[in-house]
């Protein structure tokens, strides 16, 4: 069986340092332009270069989001960007437009190109265009059903992507135009304003200024806000298909996201590559409390198995834990470990260390300041440096989740 490669998100180096920690096979992420995440952190030249070094210090790869959809004036900054980051040692680029393809095949030879899923590829004639234009890889259009995606990777004589989690679009493929119609910022330069997820009623035309709700909910109406995707349940029909990469969405997203969400993707894939479906079935209860940790929506599985459900946005975002802490060396068991923090929690919560290998649940014993020795219940002052005594080896960059104070659960 092989198995597919983890593609996280990296919004910028907090993210990206969280995905590697957690067991991403590769990254990816934007430069300051070109990429459809514009209100992203994303990559300075620099910083590309030394995420692209990390990523290559642990094993993982780096691809960069070139992927707007350019006019004649943007092409040769698309071209120096894709030039620049070929010299900070990406791996490939991820692009959407079949110009932006030709010129940079052309001008940028020795940089791999992945065909955006804004390309909107969901056919074999497709993907073989694409081969033959020397793209690597074509990362599926998420309307592609399982069994569609079956029959693409057995035809296909290259690499093929699909989407497992995060936010979906209400648009074929993420090309929407209802951002740029009402905010005037277009989702195909990357700067969707999300207006999908906005409330929205129904005005009669000889009733000018009555609005009519059209609710589902006390919550409000959402009716163009698809639900996030997670497609946990069905990881095993996705390797058995022979997928050869499976990826997160999230750019936007925060650290923790990016840690709960490849912390249970991976133990997941590797669960099933090394013990089989009787394994992960019995185990996949437990992935799904997993990814409720971390800010959601209501979730479904897309297009895989049919059509999606009703719009899920009217329930707003929901979960389960909340992001405490994260740690800043290396300590073992018993020893008192740094953190840094980030939310805050109280002596005697129960709190839950993010290792690599899994959650370990402890009691929260007192806190001590480092900078000033005092030794305290609480500490509510993000960025303080605290200690506590842990019951297990901690690692730089594991993460303290706990009880919901700040968000809904």
């Amino acid at each position: 069986m092989k198995k597919p490669e983890l593609l996280c998100p990296a919004g910028g180096m907090q993210q990206l340092l969280a995905a590697l920690h957690y067991g991403a096979d590769a990254v990816y992420g934007g430069m300051r332009h070109y990429g459809l995440r514009a209100f992203a952190g994303n990559f300075t030249a620099d910083e590309l270069k030394e995420a692209a070094a990390l990523c290559h210090k642990a094993g993982a790869k780096f691809y960069v989001t070139l992927n707007i959809f350019p006019f004649d004036d943007q092409m040769d900054g698309l071209v120096a960007s894709a030039k620049e980051a070929l010299a900070c040692g990406v791996d490939a680029a991820i692009v959407s437009d079949l110009g932006a393809i030709v010129t940079l095949r052309r001008e940028v030879p020795e940089l791999k190109l992945h065909v955006s899923t804004q390309a909107s590829t969901c056919n074999s004639a497709a993907i073989a265009h694409y081969a033959s234009l020397g793209c690597t890889r074509v990362i599926l259009a998420r309307e592609v059903s399982l069994e569609r995606m079956r029959g693409l990777i057995a035809n296909s004589g290259i690499e093929l992507e699909t989407f497992v989690h995060g936010a979906a679009c209400m648009a074929w493929s993420g090309r929407c135009l209802l951002s740029a119609e009402l905010a005037g910022r277009s989702g195909n330069q990357g700067e969707c304003a999300q207006s999908c997820r906005w409330q929205y009623a129904v005005m009669e035309q000889k009733r000018p200024g009555e609005y009519l709700p059209v609710s589902e909910d006390e919550n409000g109406t959402y009716i163009f806000s698809a639900r996030d995707l997670n497609l946990m349940p069905c990881l095993p029909d996705l390797v058995d298909a022979g997928i050869s990469s499976l990826k997160i969405e999230g750019r936007m997203k925060t650290e923790y996201y990016t840690a709960t969400v490849t912390l249970a993707y991976r133990r997941a894939l590797d669960l099933y590559v090394s013990e089989g479906r009787e394994a992960f079935e019995k185990a996949m209860p437990g992935f799904l409390e997993e990814l409720n940790c971390a800010s959601h929506r209501l979730s479904d599985t897309g297009f895989l198995l049919g059509r999606p459900e009703h719009p899920g946005g009217a329930e707003g975002f929901h979960q389960s834990r909340e992001y405490l802490a994260r740690a800043c060396a290396d300590v073992k068991a018993g020893e008192e470990a740094r953190f840094v923090l980030k939310n805050r929690f109280y002596r005697g919560d129960t709190l839950e260390l993010m290792t690599q290998k899994g959650i370990v649940t402890f009691e929260a014993p007192a806190l001590r300041i480092v900078k000033t020795g005092e030794t305290v219940d609480t500490c509510g002052i993000a960025g303080t440096e605290v200690a506590i005594t842990t019951p297990c080896d901690v690692q730089i960059n594991d993460m303290l989740r706990g009880k919901v104070r700040n968000h809904r659960e």
